[in-house]
């Protein structure tokens, strides 16, 4: 896809979500989108191919979680697979320390290598090959200002092994599917001696798909 196109993708995507990105960010973004697609046709990344998929189901769904992220210092992207919403949102927020983490060896190979790639904005950026099982310092992973997920186990899980992860003061943010009612978020939370921060509930700007992203703290 031609920088111009792929450019005013993510530029209507951005408006109907509400986030901002630097004018540099979509060129960038494709230049990931190549990397992805060229390194999926011999190792199993994602099973979204399609170009125009891409862009919303993995690029503008890592930017939408923006306003969950701001002020903080570093992000902890548990799950991240081929690197979402890890990588799109350092591209985006330069200044974030990531750390992404999967328990598939290929996958953070790949996130490895494209971190490497000169002028993609992602140097500094972390990929390490562990299972995240709540205990950081075995593992080799930090304690980060936002500890997130996309879609990489249930709510009830998530709850359970995130804050292992916080730094003080920090927040577990949540990206799911189809919204919870805030009455069923408190619930979850307060089992685990969590406090729900903030509750949003979107559409992803192209198909419609429903997203919801919750925020909680210790």
């Amino acid at each position: 896809m031609d920088n111009a196109r792929f450019g005013d993708l993510i530029g209507q995507g951005c408006r109907a979500l509400g986030v901002t990105v630097g004018e540099d960010v979509p060129a960038r973004l494709n230049r990931l989108m190549g990397e992805l697609l060229k390194w999926n046709a011999k190792v199993n990344l994602t099973a979204i191919t399609a170009e125009e998929e891409v862009v919303e189901k993995h690029f503008l769904d890592s930017l939408a979680v923006l306003p969950e992220v701001e002020g903080a210092g570093s992000v902890l992207d548990v799950g991240a697979g081929a690197g979402f919403p890890g990588l799109p949102l350092k591209m985006a927020r330069p200044s974030l320390s990531v750390t992404v983490v999967d328990a598939v060896g290929k996958k953070v190979g790949y996130v490895k290598a494209v971190v490497a790639v000169a002028g993609l904005g992602l140097t500094g950026t972390k990929a390490v090959h562990a299972r995240a099982e709540g205990k950081p310092e075995a593992e080799g992973l930090p304690r980060a200002d936002r500890v997130i997920a996309r879609a990489f186990m249930d709510l009830p899980d998530w709850l359970d092994l995130a804050p292992a992860y916080l730094a003080e003061g920090g927040h577990v943010v949540a990206m799911l599917g189809k919204a919870l009612s805030e009455d069923e978020l408190r619930a979850q939370a307060g089992k685990r001696g969590l406090k729900l921060v903030s509750a949003r509930a979107y559409r992803l700007p192209f198909s419609g798909a429903e997203r919801q992203v919750a925020a909680f703290a210790k």
